[in-house]
């Protein structure tokens, strides 16, 4: 009866391992103007991209798409893909270096790096 009970904990224990290797994020790759391309095309397949900004830290983009602002932002082993009114985007808070994208539920501040906002090849 022990050795059932310890192959039993060892059992649990090693499902418990398991699943705790499993639930590890991957290390998510910043974007360049490649990925960034890629991406765009995965999550807004329908839309023809005009211009693209990324991030400082590489971290996330804005896309215009005529009167779209498409968005993207790492989360965990992932992007996170919004959209809105290029308007509100455009309008948007720069504070310490930092986009505040009110306009859109749950994005993070992305950083704006040396450049002003709106940066030229994004606003015209």
């Amino acid at each position: 009866m022990v050795i059932q009970l310890v192959g039993s904990a060892v059992a649990v224990a090693a499902l418990v391992g398991l699943v705790a290797w499993a639930r590890l994020a991957r290390p998510t790759p910043p974007l360049d103007a490649e990925g960034a391309v890629r991406l765009l095309a995965e999550e807004f397949p329908d839309d023809r991209v005009d211009a693209v900004w990324l991030a400082a830290d590489s971290g996330g983009l804005i896309a215009r798409s005529g009167d779209l602002a498409l968005v993207l932002w790492r989360r965990g082993d992932g992007y996170v893909a919004r959209s809105a009114s290029w308007a509100d985007v455009i309008a948007a808070d720069v504070d310490e270096g930092r986009i505040k994208l009110r306009a859109i539920e749950g994005a993070p501040a992305l950083a704006v790096g040396d450049g002003p906002w709106p940066p030229t090849e994004v606003a015209a």
